[in-house]
């Protein structure tokens, strides 16, 4: 969601069937961003599964960008705990 008169630089974004758990790791990646001047999500309603994701960056950086890069850096984090995880359970099991 763009307000009107905007140039790309300050977006809502509209996530469906999340919670907490995505927003406050998403909000996490984006704000280590340089670029960025406010990052910050809302749940509308308890009873709704939505967020509200906001991005407001600074300069002429589109705000889907760091948007982009942050969940890209979030799937990068997620599949280096899995692997840990992995090679801890299989370094465990090998010792039994």
């Amino acid at each position: 969601v763009q307000a009107d008169g905007t140039d790309g630089t300050c977006v809502t974004f509209v996530l469906h069937d999340e919670d907490h758990t995505l927003g406050n790791s998403l909000r996490y990646m984006v704000m280590k961003n340089p670029d960025v001047e406010f990052c910050g999500y809302c749940i509308t309603h308890p009873s709704e599964s939505k967020i509200n994701f906001r991005i407001q960056t600074r300069g002429t950086l589109p705000a889907v960008e760091p948007f982009r890069k942050g969940l890209n850096d979030l799937m990068g984090v997620c599949q280096h705990v899995l692997n840990t995880f992995e090679r801890s359970m299989k370094e465990y099991r090998a010792q039994r």
